[in-house]
């Protein structure tokens, strides 16, 4: 059974080779707002813009600029702020004030984070995230100076999506190998378990990632059943839609979701290398992207997060950067 788990995430975490059947669209998807591009972190440009003594001292001092190699997560209080999990390197790094850099807990030797998954925000300011290899849970401070493992007392299967309902002081977490959701109180006790593996409501098929919204909806992507479903925050169905497909509204490799001020849902696909918006009735409302490293273009994209004004995080993942957009209204 852990041989077929561990398959099925591998598939899920690698790019498959085809057409994509989306179309690139830069601005206008609906009659009063479209998507704006802001740009990288880091700037694809930035390298090229290091001066020669710049270039001279990292060669003596030995100093190597950090980088970002499979970005697969990232949570973000504005646009100047936000904070990456590095798969690649299994490190959390920081954009902040145009300089990325490494937490200082993650420069540690002995910090060893082989797959880092998602990153949420407790309410005071704290940080949470999931390790699916490990089975764990850490929390570590907004300064980045200490760590602590959360579910000492707790045992997960393959951690994934974890989010934060403030309103009763919640973690919500999707443990993918068991095809549920556990949630926790905030000091990471069990509460409740959530679903459990089928096609129905409340059932999962390898879900993954997960969003709750300011008005305490919980969204969760249902990765294997191709789909999203909806719930309360008191665990109940509300509704999903979705289905598996070449055609845009539906499916081949859904990931990150997000919602935006308009309650617009933002599915993230890493086999089409877009973002497809819905209504909650699971209509689609319009789409951007297409494979490539430019403008609006992805490689096998995977979190993404949108903050109260409207700015769009996404982690495009084997591009190994994060591109920044925001919702426009006309």
């Amino acid at each position: 059974m852990t041989f077929r788990i561990s398959v099925i995430l591998f598939l899920l975490s690698i790019p498959l080779q085809g057409q994509n059947v989306v179309s690139t669209y830069e601005t206008e998807k609906t009659d009063d707002q479209f998507i704006k591009w802001i740009g990288n972190m880091p700037d694809s440009h930035s390298s090229e813009n290091i001066g020669f003594f710049e270039k001279i001292f990292n060669f003596v001092t030995g100093y190597e600029p950090v980088v970002l190699n499979n970005p697969v997560n990232v949570f973000a209080t504005d646009k100047h702020n936000y904070i990456v999990a590095n798969q690649g390197s299994g490190k959390v790094v920081q954009f902040k004030n145009d300089e990325l850099k490494i937490l200082p807990v993650f420069k540690k030797e002995s910090s060893d984070f082989p797959s880092l998954v998602s990153i949420c925000q407790l309410k005071d300011d704290n940080y949470l995230l999931t390790d699916s290899r490990l089975n764990k849970i850490y929390q570590f401070t907004s300064d980045g100076k200490n760590i602590r493992l959360l579910n000492a007392g707790l045992s997960l299967y393959r951690p994934t999506g974890i989010a934060f309902l403030r309103e009763k002081d919640e973690i919500w977490v999707v443990e993918t190998g068991s095809h549920r959701i556990s949630v926790l109180t905030g000091n990471g006790e069990l509460k409740r378990i959530i679903g459990k593996r089928g096609t129905g409501n409340l059932e999962f098929n390898f879900p993954t990632y997960i969003w709750i919204d300011p008005a305490g909806k919980i969204y969760i992507v249902d990765s294997m059943n191709f789909r999203v479903q909806v719930l309360s925050s008191a665990g109940e169905f509300i509704t999903s839609f979705g289905k598996q497909g070449d055609a845009t509204g539906s499916f081949a490799r859904p990931r990150g979701i997000a919602t935006d001020s308009k309650g617009n849902i933002y599915v993230v696909d890493a086999l089409f290398n877009n973002v497809q918006i819905f209504d909650l009735s699971g209509n689609l409302l319009y789409y951007f992207g297409s494979e490539g490293s430019g403008k609006y273009q992805f490689r096998m994209p995977s979190g993404i997060f949108i903050d109260r004004d409207d700015y769009i995080y996404i982690s495009d993942s084997y591009n190994g950067r994060v591109q920044v957009f925001q919702l426009v209204k006309k």
